[in-house]
């Protein structure tokens, strides 16, 4: 076995196991006696099937390989996910050239930040289990052996990686890449500052001809939204719960380095098969330990508190936004990154990616090194010949960490039972605790069109409810209305809290507090507000709480009433029939906990 060098920057490269390379297609004979492909192309019965195959121009060695589903969500839509089809191919090339026999399909995204600000954005959760569902069934149908998924956009990235544990084949997850940064009078910006430039200008403090200059520059390239926003949060995680090979998530979408990578990762699922190591192998208690303390150390997006739950459901593991927020609490914070911070995905990848932030928790002893990757090896492993860079800024050692308390906090108290989650990145001490009074809207729409003519005062606490996930249907996430707020705010967003049962964005700025739980459709306290109450919010006790007695909020529960959605039919309605609170993750099935068989031993 020899070694291919994928260059990883910042003082030391990470080694990746790999067979010499061929010129030839290997001839190895595969036993597919335990292979879910022998359904489709094993016995003298199966011989229509096989014509299909031959069809499509394969010839009989490949038909004998192992078929290995390469699922991407490559579309238009945006571009987070312009460049997967490009990738895919070498993904397909790797496969190819260690014996496997490639077959690409395609999946739904749909793009937060299209979605943003109107009812689309009710499709955005929902695309993550239809995502999972999706793959589920196009590797199940056609008994594939192996899976390799590519990702771009926010829900894209879980969906994907659910998938994988639902169906529990040897599998590689590879993201698409962040997008370049934009400039904007002299400066990196992304597309939160377009957001936050609607407020700006609504305020009168931005010209229309700015925000249109703005508006050209920020997206330059195809990519992910490049500051540690959801996408880049999800993307770290899958490099540190061992889904992904290490330094495959750091290099922007139009850098060539990342077909290398696909390349890499198309040849490690086939290491995987022979080896026969499979997700619930690698994705462990201990790995989504793991991917929280990246995610608060890096001041991550909020969604990891949906998003780490449901993909431990997939692999039958009880890990909910409580564990997550509880792990992020007592991780520091050590990667200064918007929209908290100064920096963007390209600045890490320019100092060695995701792998010197992992090798800094690691040196400190905060993550578990003995957790299996996708390599074979553990995350320790893989990572000791990387050297922590120290002539840079955009990470810190754990030793020097920007706060001692990581970038997301989890809150409870009477007006979230079941839990809350805000995200305290950038934010300084003495902004940690809000006091204010409620000002209620029922809809993000109201919420927005109140905030557009600044019908808002200091010390407010705006209320969006009825928009979780059974109420919106669908969740939705909150950045026009938030980025509005910070964009008119002469105290950047210290005057005014947002409290929600919908989501908030991983570019969320500002003190704004999302999943409440229980959210209002269910009748959870949120339901319950009325202008004029007092909150107090206190990120650091963890505590938010509505000042009012338990009779008072018991009369206001005995007079409330459930609301019917405009959903009353289609995608969204069933969506709103199936799926359970935020704070276990939104799921819409039984999880592997109640699995009579597992899909990859059929």
């Amino acid at each position: 076995m020899s070694y291919a060098d994928l260059g990883v920057r910042g003082g030391g490269a990470i080694t990746l196991p790999t067979e010499e390379r061929e010129t030839t297609m290997p001839t190895k004979r595969w036993d597919k006696s335990r292979l879910p492909s022998r359904h489709v192309t094993v016995g003298p019965d199966r011989a229509p099937h096989r014509s299909y195959y031959y069809a499509m121009g394969l010839t009989e060695a490949e038909i004998d390989q192992p078929l290995v589903g390469v699922a991407t969500c490559w579309n238009e839509a945006a571009p987070c996910n312009i460049a997967l089809s490009r990738q895919a191919q070498s993904v397909k090339k790797g496969v190819n050239e260690t014996g496997g026999t490639p077959r690409e399909f395609t999946t739904i995204t749909v793009t937060d930040g299209i979605a943003m600000g109107h009812q689309g954005m009710k499709s955005s959760l929902v695309s993550r289990d239809l995502i999972a569902d999706s793959v589920e069934l196009t590797m199940r149908g056609h008994c594939y052996d192996a899976l390799v998924g590519l990702a771009g956009c926010d829900k894209s990235l879980p969906g994907m990686m659910m998938a994988m544990l639902r169906l529990n084949v040897p599998s590689v997850f590879m993201y698409g890449g962040s997008i370049l940064p934009g400039r904007f009078k002299g400066e990196d910006v992304t597309v939160v500052d377009v957001f936050e430039a609607v407020g700006q200008h609504a305020a009168g403090k931005m010209s229309a001809e700015d925000l249109h200059e703005l508006e050209c520059a920020a997206c330059p390239s195809a990519g992910a939204c490049g500051g540690q926003f959801t996408a880049n949060t999800m993307a770290m995680v899958s490099e540190a719960i061992g889904l992904a090979l290490p330094g495959s998530a750091g290099s922007p979408a139009p850098y060539e380095e990342r077909d290398r990578f696909a390349v890499e990762s198309g040849r490690a699922v086939m290491h995987l098969v022979e080896a026969r190591i499979r997700p619930r192998d690698i994705v462990t208690l201990k790995a989504l330990q793991n991917a929280a303390i990246v995610v608060g150390a890096t001041g991550g997006s909020t969604n990891a508190g949906l998003h780490l739950p449901a993909i431990a459901h997939e692999a039958g593991i009880r890990f909910t936004m409580d564990d997550v927020v509880e792990i992020m609490r007592r991780t520091p914070y050590i990667a200064d990154l918007k929209p908290g911070g100064k920096y963007v995905a390209l600045d890490v990848h320019k100092i060695g990616g995701i792998p010197v932030i992992i090798k800094a928790l690691l040196d400190a002893g905060l993550l578990h090194g003995d957790c299996l990757t996708v390599t074979g090896k553990t995350l320790a492993e893989n990572h000791k010949d990387v050297v922590f860079p120290t002539d840079q800024d955009v990470v810190y050692p754990v030793s020097k960490a920007l706060s001692k308390t990581g970038g997301v906090v989890g809150l409870k108290g009477n007006l979230a039972p079941d839990g809350a989650i805000v995200k305290v990145a950038g934010m300084e001490r003495d902004q940690l605790r809000f006091e204010g009074t409620a000002l209620c809207f029922d809809s993000e729409e109201a919420a927005f069109a109140a905030v557009q003519l600044r019908a808002y005062k200091p010390g407010d606490v705006i209320v969006i409810r009825y928009e979780g996930p059974k109420g919106g249907p669908g969740m939705r996430e909150m950045l026009s209305t938030t980025a509005a707020i910070y964009g008119q705010s002469q105290t950047k967003g210290r005057d005014v809290a947002l409290i929600t049962d919908g989501r908030f964005s991983g570019g969320t700025r500002g003190f704004c507090v999302g999943h409440v739980g229980p959210e209002a459709a269910v009748g959870g306290p949120i339901a319950l507000l009325r202008n004029g109450d007092k909150i107090v919010i206190d990120a650091g006790k963890g505590s938010i709480d509505v000042l009012l007695s338990d009779a008072e909020l018991a009369a206001r529960r005995a007079d409330w009433t459930p609301r019917k959605t405009d959903y009353q039919s289609g995608a969204i309605w069933k969506y709103a029939q199936l799926v359970g609170p935020a704070h276990l993750g939104a799921l819409t099935h039984p999880g592997a906990a109640a699995e009579t068989h597992c899909y990859a031993d059929i």
